[in-house]
């Protein structure tokens, strides 16, 4: 007679003792990890290897991990299971519980992995098992990183990004608002400010079309739409909760983490960020899955092209479009591409308070709101409207500066404010990071250029978006004539190294060039 993986388990259970729970304070980022001490009984009889998957069952509770072996008793002891911050709240049992631990058996769709890394073109069925087994943390982080390398760019055809959107769409929650059109806006990323979304979403919201918004934090960047909701109101709310605020209040802007839309994504997603991998077909795959998920009809995507932007030329972003229309047409998704003006950050503030500021300072029309960040909102939310099909085609923008105009938009953010839960902030004295300086011009003549890329990571060094308060308030934009001596922009940090760090990196360079007005560059995108 056979005997099977289960039935050994089921052996080992009943001659060794359940370790007990120990919970070990280590964040390891969307991976549940665990720990056995080398000399632990079940280690040695199991034959277990360090990174291999393991199976804990609790309580009638399971969950897979990757496992690491340890040496230190500080850590864990020979009776104890260690689980990162990860894993100890998804098996959802109190420190101390006895654990079981068993090898878990490989996932299915392994040979599907081996023959994509071979080269071959899969099938919808094989993407399908493979995202399933993604999504219930079946891969280990080596599997995880094969799958993407394996995906990377070149490596799919426009179908099988399709079969990979469509498969990441179907594992985990799918949302049916019980009416149509649905709308939702997406950027593409990569820009600092650009805090479209949140002008967006009340215009729409006001004009009346249902407009579910949930955003990420920030992985790389110095914020996210979530981490500058957060200044304002709560972000980090129940679904049924979310639900009831979308169907009163017409829109929300929440975070998206606790919605269970495309799971696998977010397991992605911890890969491909540390990697710098973001290739076209997983790009179109990680958006419109979740969009589709979230029970959009509608998206209006936004593709910024610029020099330090994630798309550094036109024909590159006619490319990417032409994948999304594919895909998004395929997946039944209406799909409005607008390729926008990525030379520099959007608004004056790079981080959440300074975000938020701006933001507010445009909806309540202060003298200081930055117009770049009013345009390029209304431009948005007019060719959304253009979704309602009794708003006719050229329309939009006016009826979105209208709204934006007459306080209908100002309103409408206010009410989903209080619905989230409402925190206080004044745009006019807003609680910034108590350490500062300015970086100053070095010459004479016309700012020609802005490294998007360097004052995103000045922001970072100075705390963002951990510190909300922290950032860069950017002081000149492209065109703006300066003299030696005047400030460029102005960093806020709220500890003293953090400071020092953000100060380092600006003598080794400022990210904005001076010269001539003749060296601009001129984008001509097809806003």
């Amino acid at each position: 007679m056979k005997t099977t993986h289960a039935t050994r388990a089921e052996a080992l259970d009943d001659t060794l003792s359940p370790l007990s729970l120990k919970r070990v304070g280590i964040d390891t980022y969307r991976e549940n990890v665990a720990y056995l001490h080398r000399e632990c009984d079940l280690y040695r009889a199991e034959g277990f290897q360090a990174l291999s998957k393991v199976e804990i069952r609790a309580n009638g509770q399971r969950i897979l991990a990757s496992l690491n072996v340890v040496d230190d008793a500080a850590i864990v002891d020979c009776q104890q299971l260690g689980l990162s911050e990860d894993a100890f709240e998804a098996l959802g049992v109190e420190e101390g519980h006895p654990v079981s631990v068993s090898q878990a058996e490989p996932p299915a769709s392994i040979p599907a992995l081996h023959r994509k890394l071979a080269g071959e073109r899969l099938s919808r069925d094989d993407f399908r098992h493979i995202i399933r087994d993604i999504a219930e943390l079946r891969y280990s982080k080596i599997e995880l990183t094969a799958f993407v390398v394996g995906c990377d760019r070149g490596e799919l055809d426009r179908e099988e990004v399709f079969y990979l959107s469509d498969a990441m769409s179907r594992v985990g929650r799918r949302l049916d608002w019980h009416e149509h059109p649905v709308v939702d806006k997406h950027c593409i990323g990569g820009i600092p400010g650009n805090r479209t979304s949140m002008l967006v979403v009340p215009i729409v919201a006001a004009h009346g079309l249902l407009c579910p918004k949930t955003s990420s934090r920030a992985i790389t960047s110095p914020s996210g739409t979530a981490d500058t909701m957060e200044v304002l109101a709560n972000v980090d709310l129940p679904f049924d909760v979310l639900g009831e605020i979308v169907r009163t209040h017409r829109g929300c802007l929440a975070w998206g983490g606790t919605s269970e839309l495309s799971p696998a994504d977010d397991v992605l997603i911890s890969v491909e960020r540390p990697l710098s991998i973001d290739s076209p077909g997983q790009m179109v795959a990680s958006i419109l899955s979740k969009k589709v998920a979230a029970g959009s009809s509608h998206l209006l995507l936004d593709i910024p092209v610029g020099p330090h932007a994630k798309v550094r030329s036109m024909p590159e972003a006619r490319q990417l479009r032409r994948l999304f229309e594919f895909v998004a047409g395929r997946m039944g998704l209406t799909l409005d591409v607008v390729i926008t003006d990525g030379s520099q950050p959007v608004g004056r503030g790079i981080g959440p308070v300074l975000e938020a500021r701006d933001v507010m300072r445009v909806l309540t029309h202060h003298p200081e709101a930055p117009m770049d960040l009013r345009q390029k909102a209304l431009r948005l939310a007019g060719r959304m409207l253009e979704f309602d099909p009794d708003v006719r085609g050229g329309a939009g923008f006016g009826i979105a500066r209208d709204i934006l105009d007459d306080g209908r938009a100002a309103e409408k953010m206010q009410s989903i404010i209080a619905a989230q839960g409402r925190r206080p902030f004044d745009p006019d004295n807003p609680p910034l990071a108590p350490h500062n300086f300015e970086v100053m011009a070095t010459a004479d003549g016309v700012v020609t250029a802005i490294d998007s890329l360097k004052l995103a990571r000045i922001a970072r060094l100075a705390g963002a978006p951990k510190a909300a308060g922290a950032g860069v308030d950017l002081l000149r934009r492209i065109g703006d004539p300066v003299t030696r001596g005047q400030p460029l922009y102005r960093v806020h940090a709220a500890y003293r190294n953090e400071l020092t760090f953000a100060h380092q990196s600006t003598e080794r360079d400022t990210g904005i060039a001076i010269g001539r007005a003749e060296e601009i560059t001129r984008l001509n995108v097809e806003f």
